[in-house]
C-alpha cells in the first residue's frame, strides 16, 4: 500500500510540473484543487490501518488487565465502520471469540427497551409524559410484585419517561434497599433527582406488555431486531444461540456458569453479539436524537450506590435521558450505556455531531479496567470514569 501511494504522489508532481509549462493560470488552479484532494484522500488511513490500530491497541490492554475476551464495534458517519473479536469465548475448550458469538448484555438490554418503547410513542401506542396510573387496569399496590407500595401514592407520579429516566425513587433493586429490608420503596418524590433504577425499567416493560397485550421478545423481534438485522439477539435465549455462545470469566479468570434465560426482562436478559449491538447503535446515531436531550441533572459522586446525592458533576454536565447517560466533550454530547453483571462488562458510547460511536463488551470481569483507556485511544474521548466506578 506505502509503495502505491509513493508512486501515485510521484505521478500526481510530474503531471503538476508538467501542467505548469503548457497551462494557463486559471486551468492550473483548478489543477492544483484537484491535486491537492487526491492528495489529501491518499494520506487518509485506510480501514485495514485502521484495524491494525485498534487490534493493537486491544491486545495491548487486554494483556496488561487479563481479560479473557473483548469485542469492539466502531461506526463511523453513523453507520457501522467494522466490528471485531478477541480472545476466548470458552477458554478451557481454546474457543475463540468471534462477531456472532451471543454474549449475555446485562443493562445493555435497557437501552434497546428505550428504543422499543420511543418507537411505541412515535406510534402513539402510549405517551411519555402519563401517568403509568391510566395504562394499568388497577392499581399498582395490588399486583403482587408492588404490594410494597400500598399507602405510598407517589407510585401514581410514575410516567414512562420517569422510568427511562432512572427517576422512579427506586433502589436499583429491591433486594439492594438501604433500609435491608427487600422491600421496593419509593425514596424520594418521582422526577425530582437521579438514581440508576433497574426496579423502574422492568416496572415500564409491565406497562407496555399490559397496553399492546404482546410479550416484550415478540415486540422487540418485530420492531427492532427484524428492522435491524439483529439476527443472533433476544429477550430470552434461543436454541440457535447454542452454535457460538460466550462463558464470562471472573477476575480470576475462571469460567462462570452460563445461565439460559426463558423469560424477558428489559432491564437486562438479553443475549447479542458486537455485530447485532454495534447495528443497533449505528440506528440509533441515525435515529435516535430526541433520546438525548437531558432530562435530569445528576448529582452523585458515584454512579452506585444509587440513592447518593453527595457531590456536582457540572464540569462535563453529566445527566440522564431517556434510556442513555449524557455528558459533555470538546466534540458535542456524547451518550452512553454500561452493561454489567458477573463475568459481563460492557460500554456504547456515542457522538452525534461528530458520527462517531464506539462498543466494547467483555465477558471477563477485568474489561472495565481497561474501558476508559479503550474510549480515550480508539474514540478520543475521556469518560466520567470515576463516576462510573471503572478503575484502572
Amino acid at each position: 500500500m506505502n509503495v502505491i501511494r509513493f508512486l501515485l504522489i510521484s505521478e500526481i508532481r510530474a503531471g503538476i510540473n508538467s501542467f505548469i509549462a503548457e497551462c494557463k493560470l486559471k486551468s492550473l488552479m483548478k489543477f492544483s484543487l484537484f491535486a491537492l484532494l487526491l492528495f489529501i484522500f491518499l494520506a487518509q488511513p485506510t480501514r485495514g490501518q485502521s484495524v491494525q490500530h485498534t487490534d493493537s491497541i486491544v491486545k495491548r490492554l487486554m494483556d496488561s488487565a487479563a481479560v479473557t475476551g473483548v469485542s469492539i464495534g466502531m461506526i463511523r458517519n453513523n453507520k457501522v465502520l467494522y466490528t471485531r473479536a478477541y480472545g476466548y469465548r470458552i477458554k478451557e475448550k481454546k474457543l475463540l471469540n468471534d462477531t456472532s458469538t451471543c454474549f449475555y448484555a446485562a443493562s445493555l438490554s435497557k437501552a434497546v427497551f428505550a428504543y422499543l418503547v420511543m418507537l411505541l410513542v412515535e406510534k402513539g401506542t402510549i405517551s411519555l409524559d402519563t401517568p403509568i396510573a391510566k395504562y394499568l387496569p388497577r392499581a399498582l399496590p395490588d399486583y403482587e410484585n408492588y404490594k410494597d407500595l400500598a399507602g405510598d401514592d407517589r407510585w401514581k407520579l410514575i410516567t414512562p419517561a420517569i422510568c427511562l429516566s432512572h427517576t422512579t425513587g427506586f433502589p436499583n433493586w429491591r433486594q439492594f434497599n438501604p433500609n435491608d429490608n427487600k422491600k421496593l420503596e419509593i425514596f424520594f418524590t418521582p422526577g425530582s433527582r437521579y438514581a440508576y433504577s433497574g426496579e423502574g425499567i422492568n416496572l415500564l416493560q409491565i406497562v407496555i406488555e399490559t397496553i399492546t397485550g404482546r410479550t416484550l421478545e415478540d415486540l422487540a423481534k418485530e420492531m427492532v431486531f427484524i428492522p435491524l438485522g439483529m439476527t443472533r439477539t433476544g429477550y430470552i435465549w434461543h436454541p440457535e444461540f447454542e452454535s457460538d455462545y460466550a462463558l464470562g470469566y471472573d477476575e480470576k479468570g475462571d469460567s462462570l456458569r452460563k445461565r439460559r434465560r426463558t423469560t424477558a426482562g428489559a432491564a437486562g436478559s438479553m443475549e447479542t453479539t458486537i455485530s447485532d449491538y454495534t447495528r443497533f447503535i449505528a440506528a440509533v446515531m441515525q435515529n435516535g436524537h430526541h433520546m438525548f436531550v437531558p432530562r435530569i441533572k445528576i448529582h452523585s459522586l458515584h454512579q452506585f450506590p444509587s440513592l447518593r446525592n453527595d457531590t456536582t458533576n457540572e464540569a462535563i454536565h453529566l445527566s440522564y435521558g431517556l434510556g442513555w447517560g449524557l455528558f459533555n466533550t470538546a466534540s458535542g454530547t456524547a451518550f452512553f450505556k454500561e452493561g454489567h453483571d458477573d463475568g459481563w462488562v460492557h460500554y456504547s458510547i456515542g457522538i452525534p455531531s461528530t458520527g462517531r460511536a464506539l462498543i466494547i463488551m467483555c465477558n471477563s470481569s477485568n474489561g472495565e479496567k481497561v474501558f476508559y483507556k479503550l474510549c480515550e485511544q480508539l474514540l478520543g474521548v475521556t469518560i466520567p470514569w470515576r463516576w462510573e466506578g471503572y478503575g484502572p
